[in-house]
């Protein structure tokens, strides 16, 4: 696989295979990007690594003082299908016990941390009860997202009814392992005009994309172009911890694309797509051939459209100097933000400890209603107002008013002034495609790129992703849906990839998603639009409850709160394939008053 996928050169068979090495020195990507002036070069600034982000990785053959074995526990001290954390000395082991057989993880979901004990065991592979990534049990090898990176597998033997546990030392304190990766061996990267893969977009889709062909041995050139200025990162926690600097956000360091040969051009603007001679154009005039696209452009903030639009001090969220300058503008001053969705109660909520006043203005009656349903966003407002948050509902925004220039008062429809310093609008958005107006490529009537299962446009060898498609939602009747969320691009990206090396990929993950306030977590799994009812077990007003989202007589969807791992499982059983009918949940409701979730794993109804 490690070739080109032009047909007029030579097929290349050298791969050459490396390890996420130590930091090697501090000297920028090693494309440094003659042909176009945009390639990434730091800012100058020393970088700043968390323990287990440098670019490390156990040696392959680690010796035996590098090693600890132990015994963790006899062998009937688990029962099939059963996780426990064991403790080796130098760090925590999840062991696993399945089909009869023994086998040790790594205990913490690399992407935030969580215990994988407290997750979901189901046909071969545990699922975070955080936010739904997968890791196969036998390799440790990530299987579904949000995240980049699998865990670590380590030895065990069976000796006397005893299970002893051999792990490296180093490997026990990393907790995450990234997969090996071809090299680039292009001889033309960096300073030609032309490249085997192009990706235009650096958020999830593009970034999973460009890794899944390095791990999947593709060696020739990638390049990977974004319109912000910084490496790509993670764009969720932009909304949910707003003084998050882009150092913390990084998805990975800049060494690691220097490493596994990922040109990324920052700050470049794609304006046109020439398919027909499979070309693209930046805003600068600088032009690039490619042999595959990859189009993961994502959306643009809606803004605006009222009196006063052009004020100081209003602000879409976007990109990390976007979130640091509201926090820095709303301290012990007026904040407003406009709508209630995920992003806007996101904004709200981080807001309430730095703001002297939150206000949040929605069209709705109340907050996140036509995704969770009245009762649910009923609860949620509860929690808010008790966190001193004011609600101006069913009206909008009629007028922004300044003062010198600068944002004093947002005026309302319902003709209420509310005092503000600064506004955050967060009213939707639309799929950043305008670029692809005059191609050849599909757009449908709302500017989305209708792809197929394998991530396909109408154009061979052009492939999309992420938040600016629409796709056939298998489990949904191959609906054709647009679902914006991160671990959905991540899924996407790598469908991408593996399609571009005609491996015949189809995208089949359950959506996921998750939102934090006031130190609270709700999740989410299923694709609920168009339900028509949601039944509710637990207790609202405590905020520890599930809702099953029902259209007829299937669930199409579930949310939780302290309600872990509820919706881990649902995604589970709707990812086996296994429809949940809503008579199930109904008897669920009726007869359970501990929470007992085995009814799931059952075989249907």
């Amino acid at each position: 696989m490690g070739g080109c996928f032009s047909k007029p050169k030579p097929v290349e068979l050298k791969i050459e295979v490396v390890l996420p090495e130590k930091e090697r020195g501090k000297e920028e990507l090693s494309a440094s990007g003659k042909g176009s002036p945009r390639a990434y070069q730091g800012n100058g600034t020393a970088r700043h690594f968390h323990a287990e982000e440098r670019l490390t990785a156990p040696h392959p053959y680690p010796g035996p003082q590098d090693c600890v074995e132990a015994a963790v526990c006899h062998v009937k001290d688990l029962e099939n299908g059963q996780m426990r954390e064991v403790e080796l000395g130098w760090g925590k082991v999840l062991l696993v016990k399945d089909n009869g057989e023994f086998h040790a993880l790594g205990h913490k979901c690399p992407h935030y941390g969580a215990p994988l004990v407290k997750g979901v065991l189901s046909r071969g592979r545990v699922r975070c009860p955080w936010h739904g990534a997968c890791f196969n049990i036998s390799t440790g090898d990530l299987e579904d997202f949000p995240g980049l990176d699998s865990l670590h597998k380590f030895q065990v033997k069976i000796e006397k009814e005893k299970v002893y546990v051999r792990a490296s030392k180093q490997a026990l304190q990393l907790q995450r392992r990234t997969k090996m990766m071809a090299k680039c061996i292009s001889t033309s990267a960096g300073h030609s005009s032309s490249t085997n893969v192009l990706i235009v977009g650096a958020g999830a889709a593009g970034l999973v994309c460009a890794e899944t062909l390095r791990q999947e041995g593709f060696s020739d050139r990638i390049v990977l172009c974004t319109l912000d200025r910084h490496l790509p990162y993670d764009r969720p926690k932009l909304s949910k911890s707003l003084d998050a600097q882009p150092e913390q956000l990084a998805l990975r360091p800049k060494e690691f694309f220097r490493a596994y040969g990922i040109e990324v051009l920052t700050e470049a603007q794609v304006v046109t797509v020439d398919v027909r001679n499979k070309k693209v154009v930046f805003k600068d005039g600088f032009k690039l051939e490619y042999s595959k696209l990859l189009l993961a452009p994502g959306s643009s903030p809606k803004t605006l459209s009222c009196k006063g639009k052009e004020v100081e001090n209003v602000f879409t969220i976007r990109t990390p100097e976007d979130a640091n300058r509201v926090v820095r503008l709303a301290r012990g001053r007026n904040a407003v933000v406009v709508g209630a969705g995920f992003l806007g109660m996101e904004v709200a909520a981080y807001l309430t400890e730095k703001a002297h006043s939150v206000s949040v203005v929605e069209l709705e009656e109340t907050p996140f209603r036509r995704f969770l349903g009245e009762r649910v966003g009923r609860a949620l407002m509860k929690m808010f107002e008790n966190n001193r948050v004011k609600f101006y509902m069913q009206t909008e925004v009629s007028e922004l008013r300044a003062q010198e220039g600068k944002l004093k008062e947002v005026v309302l429809k319902s003709s209420k002034v509310v005092r503000a310093d600064v506004c955050v609008v967060g009213i939707g958005a639309v799929p950043a495609t305008g670029f692809l107006r005059q191609s050849s490529v599909n757009l449908d009537s709302r500017g989305f790129i209708p792809v197929n299962k394998m991530m396909q446009t109408n154009v061979p060898g052009v492939f999309a992703a992420g938040d600016a498609v629409t796709f056939p939602l298998a489990w949904r009747n191959n609906r054709k849906v647009n679902i914006p969320h991160w671990q959905m691009a991540h899924a996407q990206g790598r469908v991408a990839a593996q399609n571009m090396l005609a491996q015949e990929a189809e995208i089949s993950t359950v959506p996921y998603l998750w939102t934090a306030m006031f130190g609270k977590s709700l999740r989410y799994a299923g694709y609920g639009e168009g339900f028509d009812d949601v039944i509710i077990q637990g207790d609202l007003e405590e905020l520890k409850f599930v809702a099953f989202y029902t259209k007829g007589d299937e669930v199409i969807a579930v949310a939780s709160m302290n309600y872990d791992p509820i919706v881990s499982k649902v995604a589970e059983v709707l990812a086996s394939g296994r429809a949940i009918r809503k008579r199930e949940v109904e008897l669920f409701v009726l007869h359970s008053k501990t929470g007992d979730m085995s009814w799931l794993t059952g075989k249907g109804s």
